[in-house]
C-alpha cells in the first residue's frame, strides 16, 4: 500500500513525461471561447461580432453579397445554390423558369 494521499501519484514526474494529447491546447483563449468558423467566400476566420448565417454557413457581413451582382444581402433576401449566395433577382434570372425575374417580359409578350 502507498502512503501517498488518495488521488496523488507516488512519482511526481509521471505526469510530465506523458505526451500532450491532441486536444490539449496551450492557447487558453481558444479553449474557453472555441474556434472560429471560416467564411466560404474569403476563407478567413469569422468571429461572432461579424458573423452572418446563410446557406447553413457563417459569413462575414462584408462577404454576405450576391455572387453575381455583388448586392449586399440580408437573411430575408438571400437564396443559395451549390453553396453560393445570390440575391432573389439574380437567382431567378439564372436558375428560375424562363421569363421569371425579368420584369415579367414573357407576360408582356403574350399581351401584344
Amino acid at each position: 500500500l502507498s502512503s501517498d494521499p488518495p488521488g496523488q501519484d507516488a512519482d511526481p514526474q509521471s505526469h510530465e513525461s506523458k505526451p500532450r494529447s491532441a486536444s490539449s491546447n496551450p492557447n487558453k483563449f481558444s479553449q474557453r471561447f472555441g474556434g472560429s468558423d471560416r467564411c466560404p467566400r474569403c476563407s478567413k476566420a469569422v468571429y461572432a461580432a461579424e458573423k452572418v448565417m446563410g446557406a447553413g454557413k457563417a459569413w462575414h457581413k462584408t462577404c454576405f453579397r450576391c455572387a453575381l451582382c455583388g448586392k449586399s444581402l440580408e437573411s430575408t433576401t438571400v437564396t443559395d445554390k451549390d453553396g453560393e449566395l445570390y440575391c432573389k433577382v439574380c437567382y431567378a434570372k439564372n436558375f428560375g423558369p424562363k421569363g421569371f425575374g425579368l420584369g415579367n417580359a414573357a407576360m408582356l409578350e403574350e399581351r401584344e
